[in-house]
């Protein structure tokens, strides 16, 4: 039996045994602390708190701190006042309630009375931390998550330095794997580069409370990045597999073996549960039960064009008379994904310069009517070039970035044929996902033990990929997203700040998060225009930013206005 489980087991057992104990002392039967929740709702009773407590309790995140507080209650209630008996109670009440039923000198004489006492400091300073920590906790488990766009994949859609607000109602909120875990930290705790931080005591099954929708084509969406269930704790902005892919296993799992891409130890290689891998932001370009295919980078699905964004970009190899493009210019048709955005390739022996260009598609008959511009040609990765970091990384599969599928998007309850060519294409499905053992022996696969030549879905899965179709991590690298990685959809931009430029020979570089704000909001209009915008598929809303500056000052005005009034009133009396 898993652990998680038996500690739940165990801890449910002393619980109840202590409820058992201490209900008849309050005037309460016993028999009422073995019925599930409602024990809790009499517990609330004694202790004398709301009823609606009780949803604060079944709550993922916050539940474990509620009890704490209600055992530190109950020894209270029960007489028992002393610092060293809160501070058990809070730390080790699972224990500490059968110790106080069954000690003989136990009464109840009530909860504390505090209307006659005046809060300490301390006391009111704790109240009010505890507070704000569950009501947060509340929010970004089911309501509404804070996010930061960390890459440019979804760039111009996404901008690098967006700061979101992400629903977590639009596709239903998942209760937490881990719901021990320090209060808003992801998976790393506050001023450590590896220290975990949440406990795996208790894990709970995928389970998602209703929502407005499910996710669709073109949805724009944040999930748990499906590559990350294993990291090395050194390298954990790079995919732990393909690392594995490029250098072997036991190169990345050896003690103090080194990166050689950063030059850096891979570090310890550590597992993380769905519910605390990275956060990935990307378009749902295929849903469960589609069959997806890129041809000379069109993206068809179900044999039917795409939606393309106006602001996609690809890479170009742009031809000039040997002039290279001003800064200036470079604005004005939106190169900003810097280093690969702009990148002189060199120059052929009539002095023609050729540019390798991040442009949006849009901008392209734009570049193309510059005089000193000769030709703009897309970059297209042949048909039929094998890239090894191309899902599903095998030579059976030649596909790249630009000539990708056909592939069938899994769907919960469809059934499909397996084999040893195909098996490439959903073993990690089979395996990690959805939890089997699979082995190939020979040409036959064996799912838990079985000889299968068929497999049944559990879960739906979707193909994420980036509007920056040259420079995006997606799908076509690490496979699908499966429906229990999806977090929500982002909904509301409320600060955009302008990251330091890379591309050193523009000499804009700005730094420390001020300056930059400063920059993003007086002196750059299109970042500017990002500030308090909803968020859409085909891009964001008009600025909100005058009007809540308006509206802000508008309340400061009144209290402002009303506390003279107040104060004059005072003096005339």
């Amino acid at each position: 039996m898993d652990i998680s489980y038996l500690l739940l087991i165990i801890f449910s057992i002393t619980t109840i045994i202590g409820l058992y104990k201490l209900f008849p002392l309050a005037g309460e039967q016993g028999w009422k602390a073995f019925v599930p929740l409602y024990n809790f709702i009499v517990w609330l009773k004694i202790i004398k708190k709301p009823w609606w407590w009780i949803f604060l309790i079944i709550t993922p995140g916050v539940n474990f701190l509620m009890y704490a507080i209600m055992c530190l209650l109950t020894a209270k209630s029960f007489n028992k006042r002393t610092s060293q008996d809160q501070v058990i109670a809070f730390i080790a009440g699972y224990f500490y309630l059968p110790y106080l039923g069954f000690q003989s000198t136990t009464q109840y004489v009530g909860p504390e009375d505090m209307s006659k006492k005046k809060p300490s400091i301390a006391r009111e300073w704790t109240d009010a931390i505890v507070f704000a920590v569950i009501a947060a906790t509340v929010i970004r488990t089911f309501f509404l998550e804070a996010f930061t766009i960390p890459t440019s994949s979804l760039e111009k859609s996404m901008m690098v330095g967006d700061y979101l607000f992400v629903s977590k109602m639009s596709y239903g909120a998942k209760i937490p794997n881990t719901p021990l875990s320090f209060p808003f930290a992801h998976h790393t705790l506050p001023f450590t580069q590896s220290t975990k931080s949440y406990l795996e005591w208790f894990k709970f099954p995928y389970l998602r409370l209703p929502g407005f929708g499910s996710v669709k084509n073109n949805d724009i969406v944040v999930f748990n990045y499906p590559d990350g269930d294993t990291v090395a704790l050194g390298a954990q902005d790079q995919s732990y597999y393909q690392l594995v892919r490029d250098f072997g296993w036991k190169a990345v799992n050896t003690p103090n073996a080194i990166n050689q891409y950063s030059g850096l130890p891979f570090g310890d290689v550590t597992a993380r549960p769905a519910d605390k891998r990275e956060n990935y932001v990307k378009r749902c370009v295929g849903v469960a039960g589609d069959t997806l295919k890129i041809v000379n980078q069109t993206l068809y699905i179900n044999s039917k064009p795409a939606y393309k964004a106006e602001t996609m970009q690809y890479h170009y190899l742009v031809k000039t008379d040997g002039s290279t493009v001003p800064s200036k210019l470079l604005d004005k048709i939106d190169v900003t994904d810097y280093p690969s955005g702009y990148r002189v390739l060199g120059n052929d022996s009539t002095g023609a310069a050729y540019i390798q260009m991040n442009l949006p598609f849009n901008k392209v008959e734009e570049l193309k009517k510059l005089s000193f511009v000769k030709s703009v040609e897309p970059m297209i990765d042949s048909a039929g070039r094998y890239a090894p970091e191309i899902f599903p990384h095998s030579p059976k599969y030649a596909w790249n970035n630009d000539n990708f599928g056909p592939l069938y998007i899994p769907k919960a309850g469809v059934t499909i044929n397996i084999d040893t060519t195909n098996i490439v294409l959903y073993n990690r499905i089979i395996k990690n996902y959805e939890g089997n053992d699979l082995e190939i022996k020979g040409d036959k696969i064996f799912i838990n033990g079985q000889d299968s030549k068929t497999y049944t879905f559990k879960l739906d899965y979707y193909f994420m990929m980036g509007d920056n179709r040259h420079n995006s991590a997606d799908s076509r690298a690490w496979g699908y997203v499966p429906a229990d990685h999806v977090v929500g959809k982002p909904v509301f931009i409320w600060m955009s700040i302008k990251e330091d430029n890379k591309n050193t020979a523009r000499n804009d570089i700005q730094s420390g998060f001020l300056k930059k704000l400063k920059t993003s909001l007086f002196d750059d209009k299109e970042r500017r225009a990002r500030f308090f915008t909803f968020v859409s598929n085909d891009g964001i809303s008009k600025s909100y930013l005058i009007p809540f500056l308006i509206i802000i000052a508008a309340i400061w005005g009144f209290f402002q206005f009303r506390n003279k009034r107040k104060s004059k009133t005072v003096k005339g009396k």
